[in-house]
């Protein structure tokens, strides 16, 4: 019982791990641009598709597929690419919201969402059927008498030190500053000489490399890349930021690792729990957001008229 019980404890971290890298670039596009980038997720499991795309590529070339330095070049490329990505829909779309009503710039990125998946199954071989993925690393470490999958503790390291990284940059960088006063007041920091568009295109690398690692992390750990991954991890990705509130980023965190508990719980004790699990999870959303419709961590906002 309490081996189950610690691989189901396991299972949770690892999720929320995944689903917190998704999380945090929500919240911080949101911090920033005041937008709801609802596409992110999509960008975000793009990266699975280029990371397969770069290994068949170098593979050929190399004549060596399950090279680890050609699956490890293959990653981190994919990374910089979804980054890059993410820069490309903003100066191509989104940015042409920044003054527009909410409403707009939500089903304008709803619809670029919808426009990636149909690329991605339309143009990647065989696009509609999922393809296998990778484990990012094999085998177990015993902790104990308990069996650990390495790559249970590679998410969740990994995990800890981009969002380490991702709060350093914020707090204790001259690119981190900036971000924050854009955030705070665009006109004053164009005062300070701070170009807020160069901010802007600063954050979606960062927010869209981030979620690549997540979108990465999820793939290696379903085993497969499909086109459609996108629609419920996205989903739930920007519901953790919702919960947590958006634009805080701890927030974002316990709003993921609170849904990534509930899942796992429900797949564990419900019966037949896989296929109700977005139930309780979604049940949750609006629970939190009736009782608290800023998030868990959100400020509301007073305005004078």
């Amino acid at each position: 019982m309490s081996e189950l019980f610690f691989q189901q404890i396991l299972n949770w971290i690892t999720l929320g791990s995944v689903y917190a890298l998704i999380a945090v670039g929500f919240s911080l596009l949101f911090g920033v641009l005041n937008i709801i980038h609802f596409s992110h997720g999509d960008v975000s499991l793009l990266a699975p598709f280029l990371a397969l795309t770069v290994i068949s590529t170098l593979g050929s070339m190399l004549g060596d597929l399950n090279s680890l330095s050609v699956f490890v070049l293959a990653l981190l490329v994919a990374i910089a690419i979804t980054g890059l990505i993410g820069v490309l829909l903003d100066l191509v779309v989104i940015q042409r919201f920044r003054k527009a009503p909410a409403m707009m710039a939500l089903v304008a990125t709803v619809a670029l969402g919808i426009v990636l998946r149909e690329l991605i199954r339309h143009l990647f071989p065989n696009g509609s059927n999922p393809h296998a993925f990778p484990r990012l690393v094999e085998g177990d470490v015993m902790v104990g008498s308990l069996s650990v999958p390495l790559f249970s503790l590679v998410v969740i390291a990994v995990s800890v030190l981009v969002v380490c990284a991702l709060f350093f940059m914020l707090n204790s960088t001259r690119l981190g500053l900036h971000i924050k006063a854009v955030s705070q007041d665009r006109d004053a920091a164009r005062l300070m000489a701070i170009n807020p568009g160069r901010i802007f295109r600063a954050t979606f690398f960062v927010a869209s490399a981030i979620g690549a690692v997540g979108g990465l992390f999820f793939s290696s750990y379903a085993g497969m890349a499909r086109f459609d991954f996108s629609i419920d991890v996205g989903l739930i990705g920007f519901s953790a930021a919702v919960v947590g509130g958006l634009g805080s980023m701890p927030g974002a965190i316990i709003g993921s690792l609170l849904i990534a508990g509930l899942d796992t719980f429900v797949q564990a004790v419900v019966p037949n729990g896989a296929s109700y699990r977005l139930v309780f999870v979604f049940l949750l959303v609006i629970g939190v957001l009736v009782f608290r419709p800023a998030g868990l961590m959100g400020r509301t906002l007073v305005e004078k008229v």
